[in-house]
């Protein structure tokens, strides 16, 4: 004889629910958390590099500040487009290697110093080669740094903005609420 009643639809409901959630948390797991992004965007350097530097957005465009972040690398490192876009610039600004992308959605990505493999008009690939690290970087610790910016391109009565590359890449981490209290 059971001496338990049956459970409830709501009490079977939310187990089922929760066995598949360990399963999805078991089968997550087995990737680290540092795994490469899922988005549009990935890193522009691998492995995935150290930050060195992070976003400082300045009060108004013409106020110092930090337009991007900088991120270690090597001399001679392959340099990666971030996203699929178009180059528009590949050449030297104040006598450093510059290559600018622009992206769907009025972004444009920057990298700095690069010097480039792709010339102006080229059609790139989220993690196409375009150009190698040239060595220093103003500022960095490391024997070369990659300056990555990113801006909102003026447009539809929106003004050119700077932005932090970093959420190009959504790493934050997956947080887990409770279904219900107990």
């Amino acid at each position: 004889m059971d001496r338990h009643p049956p459970a409830a639809p709501t009490t079977r409901r939310t187990t089922g629910l929760a066995v598949g959630l360990v399963a999805a948390i078991a089968l997550h797991s087995s990737h680290p958390a540092s795994a490469a992004p899922t988005g549009e965007f990935d890193w522009p350097l691998r492995p995935r590099p150290h930050v060195e530097r992070r976003f400082d957005k300045p009060a108004r465009d013409w106020l110092p500040g930090h337009r991007g972040v900088d991120l270690a690398g090597v001399p001679g490192q392959d340099v990666l487009a971030a996203g699929a876009g178009i180059v528009v610039f590949a050449g030297e600004v104040a006598g450093r290697p510059v290559v600018s992308i622009d992206h769907p959605g009025g972004l444009r990505t920057t990298y700095e110093p690069v010097r480039a493999r792709v010339s102006i008009g080229s059609r790139v690939g989220r993690g196409s080669r375009i150009g190698e690290l040239d060595a220093g970087h103003e500022g960095c610790a490391a024997a070369a740094c990659l300056h990555w910016g990113l801006r909102r391109e003026a447009g539809a009565g929106n003004p050119r903005e700077y932005l932090d590359p970093l959420a190009l890449l959504h790493l934050s981490p997956l947080r887990l609420k409770p279904v219900g209290a107990r």
